[in-house]
């Protein structure tokens, strides 16, 4: 088997192996790391359709993770998709309305950042002992509401880690917001920041970026990584739902051997759908990636006419986790569409960091006809919810909303109808409140818990455990700070050991 390694989208990083990328989450440059090349299947789609998750994990994953032994992987896959998930098929296929939806919420946050954050540790702590790291590794990660709680729980009271998560004080919902204060392990630290998603993110670079804070960390037996998207670790356990989905469909008799499907994605930090692309660059049948965005629609823009401008208002909508303007993993696809020039790319998240904005060139854009952009904005979603579930009585959550609105939308422009498979991200009782509003047709004047009982009630599924657990949960985060003293958090949380 061919041997992958990984090197910055910024050029100035010697190639690593796949548990050295993860181990630093972020190149000594502040690019991404990425594959030096794509690794195509080696298995033929009917030998794997009536394979579990964990066996197509496996062979997906080994592909692309090349230094871990098949004993080290298989024993993180079991370690990650076992009962913390409500479904032995870890992630269903349900057919509504004559589309796909890929359920990706059925792990411990009800959101699909626990396909990838389950397994991430177990890579993780299994990375630092085949590179003989005797540093405490600290996870430091900004949220947008779900890779928060997914990674503390992922991580919480995993031996030889800590875990700091920012996140928008007023940008999350009030799940999940309780999901993050009310997190238990004595490794875990939460700070809410006075600023939006972009602003968390930001702050959370700059800490990696700095050397000095790296060294007075270094000497006091600590070192930083990453469980956001960024984190190559984060972004390989992605590919293998897609594929996964594909052999869903296979083994239905939905499609046919070789059949091209699409894949719509709701999209804020660029990762899931980029898990996507990368699924059909290694060999899954994929035709178009339909690039799905809320009122912040800084993607579509870009797919339409080739620039990236986060000079924007920004927006807060009922799809908070959409609510992004600078969308990371992006630079993974702007460096595939330049020929893998890092020093390009480093010129153009220059231009993005001084000018909020940079344009690409007519062959890159052209690299990019795989992908298809569209918005929805706070109507058309609630529309798209309830013409769902009248119509089939299948309940969706606000940000797998937008990502139907826009199918629905492309199907009846350009009449394709490719089977297409929606990645539902996130659990209705997740943005009850607002799912409920979509539905019913107004504001509910109910209490969070009720608004819950009462989406159950007109046919959701059985409340998870997720959200039962933190009804009564007593809270144990408080702090919070301005953005520009994120490191001073980080700084008092690991020097002083105050909570």
């Amino acid at each position: 088997m061919e041997v992958i390694k990984y090197k910055s989208t910024r050029g100035g990083q010697k190639s690593v192996s796949a548990s050295q990328a993860i181990l630093k989450g972020l190149a000594d440059d502040g690019g991404l790391f990425m594959p030096e090349k794509f690794p195509k299947f080696d298995f033929k789609f009917k030998e794997l359709m009536w394979k579990g998750y964990k066996e197509v994990a496996y062979e997906v994953m080994k592909l692309l993770l090349c230094d871990y032994t098949e004993e080290e992987l298989k024993d993180c896959i079991d370690k990650a998709y076992d009962d913390k998930f409500d479904t032995k098929e870890i992630a269903p296929l349900v057919k509504a309305d004559g589309v796909y939806f890929l359920e990706l919420f059925h792990g411990d946050t009800i959101a699909f950042k626990d396909m990838a954050l389950s397994i991430l540790p177990h890579l993780l702590t299994t990375a630092a002992k085949k590179n003989g790291i005797k540093n405490k590794i600290v996870i430091l990660t900004a949220t947008s509401g779900d890779t928060g709680k997914a990674a503390m729980s992922g991580f919480c009271d995993v031996e030889g880690t800590g875990i700091i998560v920012f996140y928008p004080k007023d940008g999350v919902s009030h799940v999940q917001r309780l999901q993050m204060v009310t997190q238990k392990g004595d490794n875990t630290d939460v700070v809410a920041i006075h600023g939006n998603f972009d602003d968390a993110q930001s702050g959370v670079k700059k800490i990696f970026a700095d050397k000095d804070f790296a060294k007075k960390l270094d000497e006091n037996g600590i070192q930083l990584s990453s469980a956001n998207s960024i984190n190559i670790g984060r972004l390989v356990p992605q590919i293998a739902y897609y594929v996964y989905a594909y052999l869903k469909l296979l083994d239905n008799g939905d499609i046919e051997d070789g059949e091209k499907i699409n894949v719509c994605v709701p999209t804020g930090n660029f990762g899931n759908i980029l898990a996507a692309y990368i699924a059909k660059q290694m060999g899954l049948p994929v035709n178009k990636l339909i690039c799905a965005s809320n009122e912040n629609k800084v993607l579509f823009d870009f797919f339409e006419n080739g620039v990236y401008d986060r000079n924007r208002k920004f927006i807060l909508t009922s799809s908070p986790s959409m609510d992004i303007l600078i969308s990371s993993n992006l630079e993974r696809l702007i460096y595939l569409s330049c020929g893998s020039d890092g020093e390009y790319v480093k010129k153009l998240m220059k231009e993005l960091a001084t000018d909020g904005k940079y344009t690409v060139t007519p062959a890159m854009k052209d690299f990019m006809k795989d992908f298809v952009g569209g918005y929805a904005d706070e109507g058309q979603n609630f529309a798209g919810i309830k013409s769902l579930y009248d119509s089939t009585g299948y309940i969706i959550d606000t940000h797998t909303g937008v990502a139907f609105s826009v199918y629905q939308h492309y199907k009846d422009v350009t009449k394709d109808m490719t089977s297409t498979v929606i990645a539902s991200t996130a659990s209705p009782y997740k943005f009850a409140d607002s799912v409920l509003e979509a539905i019913l047709g107004k504001k509910q004047k109910m209490g969070d818990f009720e608004v819950i009982d009462k989406l159950h009630e007109i046919g959701a599924p059985d409340i998870p455990r997720a959200i039962l657990e933190i009804k009564d949960a007593p809270v144990r985060h408080t702090r919070e700070c301005d953005s520009a003293d994120m490191q001073k958090e980080v700084e008092d949380i690991l020097f002083n050991n105050r909570r």
